[in-house]
């Protein structure tokens, strides 16, 4: 088998780039595809339709969880042990989502689902990092973007086809499914990429605390960058729906058209930049990525803020910050990941963890403040724009040469 260390610039091959793509988008496929069932389980179980919210939040809880704890996990025992712990956890918590008989048990459930299935994007980030330096390591995040994106935009079809064909129990068992798929492809096809110290042993050197990270500039200001474009994303995630349906009245069906039409806008940009950045580096994308996302955030908002109530209003800027985003959001993770060899796994949970706390607690206040309109979220949008392009003023110039 391939020694990925000893080889460490060698590009990477379309299975690694597919498999690396799937693990972080394993939270998207765990929400995306378990929404269009919410009424169908609230009906099996007896209960409101907003009782069975909670078996989102418990998902939610566990993905911050587990943020936290795969990064660390993997810099001590390695990458592999990692991803298979965490997709084993996956697959028997969702093996027993099928089982649930009421909604807090299937709640709890969740919560274990969502602390074994956020090992995916964590752990899989510090395989690129484990693999790269800095402009080798955005082209192939980018790459895993392009990958990324199609589950958003075929999650919600495929879990409306099992829930009709079978049920909603259907969806966990796919669930399962895929996590005992990858467990076997990352046994079988990944190697260990956790960096080898002179003991010779899959122990990483001394791996920073979360403290200490957060009070180095060359991991901050990167993640600032990234965070504005993130938060920008989740507010058109968490609140598109109730803004499209409940107040421009779209039929759900509309509304999944609509969605994946602006979830293009992230594939188009995720290709673009991965053809892009060996040519004009880290920072030429970054600085054109984050000009862009702070115009389309500001079209969105001004398009709210004029009462213009149609979906394209939404969906045109907002496709165009997606595409916007997909050139900041591989590079500025990778120069983040970058000056944190030895810290990759601890760098990446808390990357993940941030962003997801902070964007859960922006979706409930968007939430709390719709009153009709897109302005709340089209303001939110704006604003994640605007900072990220205000970030690039903190990024040092010498984080974004590579690094090899």
């Amino acid at each position: 088998m391939l020694d990925w260390r000893a080889l460490p610039q060698a590009p990477a091959s379309l299975q690694i780039t597919l498999l690396l793509g799937f693990l972080i988008a394993l939270v998207a496929l765990g929400i995306d595809s378990t929404v269009p069932t919410l009424p169908a389980v609230a009906r099996g179980f007896g209960v409101e339709p907003g009782a069975v919210q909670i078996t989102l939040t418990g998902l939610f809880a566990g993905v911050a969880c587990g943020q936290l704890a795969w990064g660390p996990l993997s810099d001590r025992c390695g990458r592999r042990p990692a991803l298979a712990g965490g997709l084993a956890l996956m697959a028997a918590a969702s093996l027993a989502s099928t089982a649930a008989g009421d909604a807090t048990t299937l709640a709890w459930l969740r919560v274990a689902q969502g602390f074994g299935l956020s090992c995916g994007p964590v752990v899989g980030r510090s395989i690129v990092r484990d693999l790269y330096g800095q402009e080798q390591a955005a082209r192939l995040l980018a790459r895993m973007m392009v990958v990324f994106g199609l589950v958003p935009i075929s999650a919600p079809l495929v879990g409306s086809a099992l829930l009709a064909a079978s049920g909603w129990r259907a969806v966990f068992w796919l669930h399962a499914i895929v996590a005992a798929a990858l467990v076997v492809a990352v046994w079988r096809g990944l190697p260990e990429t956790l960096p080898l110290p002179r003991g010779g042993t899959h122990r990483s050197a001394r791996p920073l605390s979360f403290a200490a990270l957060l009070g180095r500039r060359a991991f901050v200001a990167p993640f600032l960058v990234m965070l504005g474009a993130q938060l920008g994303i989740i507010a058109f995630v968490t609140n598109s729906a109730v803004v499209l349906i409940h107040g421009f009245g779209l039929t759900p069906w509309q509304y999944s058209l609509v969605f994946a039409g602006v979830m293009l806008g992230q594939i188009g940009g995720a290709f673009a930049s991965s053809r892009l950045v060996a040519r004009h580096g880290i920072r030429g994308l970054l600085r054109f990525g984050t000009s862009f996302a702070a115009c389309s955030g500001i079209a969105l908002a001004a398009l709210a803020w004029m009462e213009i109530r149609h979906w394209s209003a939404v969906a045109g800027p907002m496709g165009a910050f997606l595409f916007a985003s997909s050139f900041i959001i591989p590079n500025a993770t990778a120069a983040a990941l970058s000056p944190f060899r030895d810290s990759a796994g601890s760098a990446s949970s808390l990357m993940g963890a941030l962003a997801f706390g902070i964007g859960a607690v922006l979706g409930a206040v968007l939430g709390s403040l719709f009153d009709g309109s897109a302005r709340p979220m089209a303001s939110a949008t704006a604003l994640g724009g605007a900072a990220a392009w205000l970030a690039m003023a903190l990024l040092p110039k010498q984080q974004v040469q590579s690094d090899g």
